[in-house]
């Protein structure tokens, strides 16, 4: 075998935040990207896309507005966030945990896992539209 020299590599330099351990790149913004992105991160919720992306079709249509889409392709690339990202992922499970937990929706627990939740949502929103 022939010698290879070992040479480090560069650190990569980023101006996206730290978030530690991400499962998979974030995907490109295209719909088959975040498709086959959520195939790798949440196989399981594939059927709820195509699902929310036939209504969000159906609305485009009838109204004559992209928008509907636009907001489609938005909150799917922010569901795969929370899932490509274990602290966004393990927050998102918390608060759906403390949410179906409790047995009303004046329970200080329920309110306070919704807060959560809009939380981390709006957090992947932000990460992706950034």
């Amino acid at each position: 075998m022939g010698s290879r020299e070992h040479t480090p590599k560069e650190p990569r330099v980023t101006t996206q935040p730290d978030h530690g351990h991400e499962l998979i790149p974030r995907p490109e913004q295209t719909p088959e990207a975040v498709r086959v992105a959520l195939a790798r991160v949440a196989p399981h919720r594939l059927s709820d896309m195509e699902r929310h992306k036939e209504q969000a079709i159906a609305a485009a249509i009838a109204d004559g507005k992209i928008g509907h889409l636009q907001h489609w392709l938005t909150y799917w690339r922010a569901q795969v966030e929370i899932e490509r990202r274990p602290d966004l992922s393990a927050r998102y499970r918390a608060a759906l945990t403390a949410v179906h937990g409790t047995n009303s929706k004046d329970d200080p627990a329920f309110r306070s896992g919704m807060n959560d939740l809009a939380a981390v949502e709006a957090e992947a929103r932000r990460a992706v539209s950034a």
